[in-house]
Formats: C-alpha cells, sequence, structure tokens
C-alpha cells in the first residue's frame, strides 16, 4: 500500500491521500488514534486529530514526537512537494496488538507457576 501525498500543511488531509487502501486505513482511526507511517523513507508516528469543537471528525492525521519536527522541516523546505506514504507495523505496534489475544494464561497463578522457565 503505496500512496503519495502533497507537503502542503502542518497536517496531512486525507483529501490529499491518493491510495485508497491507505485512506480507508486513516479514516478507520478513531479520534486521538496514533498511526505508523513510513513518510519518504522515515518512519514515524501520527495521530488523528480531535473531532471538532462543532462535532463533526477532523479528515487530518499530524505528526507527533520526533515526527513533528520531521514534518515540520519538510513543510518550511520542501513544501508542495509530493512525497510517498504508507503504513508500517513496528514490531511494539504488533505485540501490543496481540498481547490481548491469550489472556486467559495471564493470571497470578500462572505467573507464579511460570516466572522460574
Amino acid at each position: 500500500m503505496l500512496a503519495e501525498v502533497e507537503i502542503a500543511d502542518v497536517a496531512i488531509w486525507f483529501k490529499h491521500v491518493s491510495q485508497q487502501d491507505v485512506l480507508r486505513r486513516l479514516k478507520a482511526l478513531a479520534p486521538e488514534e496514533e498511526i505508523t507511517l513510513e513518510a519518504d523513507n522515515v518512519v514515524g508516528r501520527w495521530r488523528r486529530m480531535k473531532t471538532g469543537s462543532d462535532g463533526r471528525e477532523v479528515a487530518a492525521i499530524r505528526p507527533v514526537g520526533a515526527m513533528k519536527t520531521v514534518w515540520s522541516e519538510w513543510y518550511r523546505t520542501r513544501r508542495g512537494q509530493r512525497i510517498v506514504l504508507r503504513p508500517v507495523v513496528l514490531a511494539d505496534d504488533y505485540l501490543a496488538a496481540t498481547s490481548g489475544l491469550f489472556s486467559e494464561w495471564s493470571s497470578p497463578e500462572d505467573e507464579e507457576a511460570f516466572r522460574d522457565l
């Protein structure tokens, strides 16, 4: 899933995302939910923007953490350029998503019985 997006704002507006699978993935995010994206070969975290004061969802994501610094620099120096954007899954994200799959194995009794293995 590769999409192109123009560096046109401090956020990425969904209407600027060229690829439908990526667009569907972004639209499926809940307000303030985060996603890991690779933007022009730089992997970083992005957060779906909060619901507006009028109650409507904001159709955009904004960079967080170190990606905010990278995107701000690109916006200042590369505005108008098109870049490749794609979702990626980090090991931390994968493990967090699967950690609840076997919750029945996470009891204090199991921890006590198997802690030395």
